[in-house]
């Protein structure tokens, strides 16, 4: 391969070899096939623990059933919150914990991937001076909190308070009739949460983590796991020292006495030309409530993702929650009451929704926006380790809590916990990165790895065309993911590594250059 073709952080890349060699490893009863740690679930929270593990100088294997990001991590809503809403419900802890996260990913761990993201809140007539003025002094409390977390301000700017005309500057589908101003704000934003969790991923298997999926855990034990391998449908056990199930919704499934309370976020997909022309993100209070708000997050590659909602959800735990039309029509109530511009159900290109892994903490009458998000490790008499709860934000910290766990539970010898000062894969000094002669849509996706995908286009011009019109990403973006991240199927590309796959319509459109890219990459083996 073209060495600018190849990824930054030598021995990051995940392809389908690697994965049937290192699960060939494991099962071949070799002295070295023991691990010290085995994890299960490979959403943020399970890659991260593998990650932690790892740079401890641990023997790590790390399984999904399904692929990295499947679960929970790629439903969010790309937002890494600094903890205002834990704030304003009194859970201190929970909101410091996020903004000193929050600062970590912005300006060491992954600074090509998350990035200050302006938001403003209308102050529409729905929108009385007590709340207007409750708004304002929250967003100076979690300004606050981003001085405690020692986030630079040149990081997160300073909120601030909007004219009229400023505000329908930033967002000009918003009604004018009565709107007094707005309130500027700021928070950090993912260019893709799946894409964190596969960075996470890909830097535990640079230091060494085998990370497997499609391996399903069948049982886990103090001392493993049986588990099988989804293309074969082999059986087979894992040997390890401790166990850390980090399964999240499923979490459940697999160890007893975990109970949780699977909350419902639902976002909608509109085509950005239905809004307009969006420069910041909008808080749109939810009438009624006091400190909920419809989110509107214009993503940069001709979509608006429109969220969320908080509902509970009983029964079977589905691989992929179905959106139901109530919270359809509910997010675009709300959005009809701020905005100039009618939304009709005709317009949403697209829908998705998250279920939240809470801890069943309350009584059942409770409503689930209540349950705390922080995170609990649950230790079983077994001795295998339960992480569940928290949120995306802290990925990290929960993390780091299962591991110091585990290495309880396991007797194990380890180092301190490093990843709060682990790049991930692709990131750089921004100065770098900014320096870098490629699109900067690549950058802010890959990073410093940003050249070696654009020059697969240099190579192959074909490649260097979008997958689908209207759509920024290109074919050299599906021949990386399925070289170096791990895709193994046209789901992987379109739904996890891109996110093509969030509009059914375009999704149809790009599945036969996905099957070429995966055949195109087999015939290089």
């Amino acid at each position: 391969m073209n060495p600018t073709s190849s990824p930054a952080l030598p021995g990051s890349s995940l392809d389908a070899r690697r994965r049937l060699r290192e699960l060939g490893r494991l099962a071949d009863g070799a002295a070295d096939s023991v691990v010290d740690v085995l994890v299960v679930g490979l959403g943020a929270t399970g890659a991260g623990a593998a990650l932690d593990a790892a740079t401890r100088g641990l023997t790590v294997a790390a399984i999904d059933a399904h692929d990295l990001a499947f679960g929970t991590s790629r439903w969010s809503s790309k937002l890494i919150h600094g903890g205002l809403r834990y704030l304003a419900s009194g859970q201190l802890d929970v909101a410091h914990e996020s903004a000193v996260e929050r600062g970590i990913l912005m300006e060491r761990t992954a600074p090509h991937l998350v990035r200050a993201q302006p938001f403003v809140l209308p102050l529409t007539p729905l929108v009385s001076r007590g709340q207007a003025a409750l708004a304002r002094a929250g967003f100076l409390a979690g300004d606050l909190l981003r001085v405690g977390a020692r986030t630079s301000r040149s990081t997160l700017p300073q909120p601030r308070t909007l004219s009229a005309v400023e505000t329908r500057h930033l967002a000009p589908a918003l009604r004018p009739t009565g709107l007094r101003g707005g309130l500027l704000s700021w928070d950090g934003r993912l260019s893709d949460d799946a894409r964190l969790v596969t960075a996470i991923a890909r830097t535990a298997a640079a230091y060494g983590a085998r990370v497997l999926t499609r391996t399903r855990a069948l049982e886990l034990h103090r001392d493993g796991a049986l588990v099988r391998d989804e293309t074969t449908g082999q059986e087979l056990r894992i040997r390890a020292r401790t166990v850390i199930n980090a399964a999240g919704v499923w979490a459940g499934g697999l160890v007893d006495d975990v109970r949780l309370r699977p909350s419902r976020g639902t976002h909608l997909v509109l085509r950005s030309e239905d809004l307009g022309r969006l420069s910041a993100g909008l808080h749109i209070p939810i009438p009624g409530e006091t400190n909920r708000f419809v989110l509107v997050l214009p993503q940069g590659d001709g979509r608006v993702y429109v969220g969320l909602t908080d509902e509970p959800v009983d029964g079977d735990i589905p691989d992929v929650p179905e959106v139901p039309e109530t919270d359809i029509g509910f997010l675009l109530d709300v959005l009809g009451s701020a905005l100039d511009v009618t939304v009709h159900r005709a317009d949403v290109v697209g829908a998705f929704a998250g279920l939240r892994p809470l801890l069943d903490t309350r009584d059942a009458a409770g409503r689930t926006a209540d349950i705390s998000r922080k995170h609990a490790v649950l230790t079983s008499p077994s001795g295998v380790v339960t992480v569940v709860g928290g949120k995306l934000t802290t990925y990290r910290r929960m993390a780091q809590d299962a591991v110091d766990a585990a290495v309880a539970s396991g007797g194990l010898t380890a180092g301190p916990c490093r990843t709060a000062s682990v790049p991930l894969v692709g990131a750089a000094r921004p100065q770098v990165l900014s320096g870098l002669d490629v699109p900067a849509r690549l950058v802010y996706r890959y990073g410093s790895e940003a050249p070696a995908v654009h020059a697969l286009g240099l190579e192959d011009p074909a490649l260097a065309r979008p997958v689908v019109p209207g759509h920024p990403v290109t074919g050299a973006e599906l021949v990386w993911a399925v070289r170096h991240e791990g895709a193994l199927d046209t789901s992987d590309l379109l739904d996890r590594r891109t996110r093509i796959g969030l509009v059914p319509a375009d999704r149809a459109a790009a599945e036969e250059t996905a099957r070429d890219a995966l055949a195109s990459t087999a015939r290089l083996r």
